[in-house]
């Protein structure tokens, strides 16, 4: 990833496609991008948070700072210990973003979020990863990424922000829902509908 090339765990080709369109709208930009997904939440009253990692396979464009190269064992598949990179992803503006397949359509659903430094750290969690608070709020995120069907293997991007992502759903006519700090469920939901209908009607034009 690092060079650009897109990947997806797990055959995840959508994710694939996304990682290498993040790449190269961010191509000469502060920041990067990589395969993400939600691995563990923060769930304290006020203070809720998202911990992403995803086994071995975070991109290092995510950090400013030298990774750690260690050996620690895998623990599934039989397989030999395995080498890896381990860092904290740089604390800043992101966007984490999925791509869905709605059979009739692909879907875009981008969160903006803000990454902040682990609150302490994270000796038995031997991977790269990335700490943030999703906007407006993980309450609110999650109920929307959960409406909108929005998949679990994500992009994370520092380079680029929503804006971008709304000029490319413009260009590759796909849909994008958007989840930042406006954002209200209630209205999130009434978009998912009237996108629904606007979608199936556009077909027939």
């Amino acid at each position: 990833m690092a060079r650009g090339y897109g990947f997806g765990a797990e055959g995840d080709w959508k994710t694939a496609v996304l990682v290498r369109a993040a790449k190269v709208m961010g191509a000469g930009l502060p920041g990067g991008a990589s395969l993400m997904e939600d691995y563990t939440y923060h769930l304290v009253p006020g203070e809720e948070k998202i911990l992403g990692a995803h086994m071995l396979e975070i991109c290092p464009t995510l950090t400013t700072s030298k990774p750690t190269l260690e050996v620690h064992p895998l623990g599934i598949g039989g397989k030999e210990d395995p080498v890896r990179l381990v860092f904290d992803t740089d604390a800043g503006a992101g966007v984490v973003v999925a791509m869905s397949d709605m059979r009739d359509r692909f879907r875009l659903t981008a969160n903006a979020v803000e990454i902040v430094p682990p609150d302490a750290p994270l000796p038995n969690l031997p991977v790269a990863r990335a700490v943030w608070k999703p906007e407006p709020s993980l309450e609110t995120s999650a109920a929307a990424w959960l409406s909108a069907g929005a998949a679990h293997h994500t992009v994370l991007t520092t380079a680029v922000g929503l804006e971008v992502f709304e000029d490319f759903a413009d260009i590759a006519e796909v849909e994008l829902l958007r989840i930042d700090a406006d954002t209200k469920l209630r209205d999130f939901q009434r978009e998912l509908r009237w996108n629904a209908a606007y979608y199936r009607l556009a077909q027939k034009l």
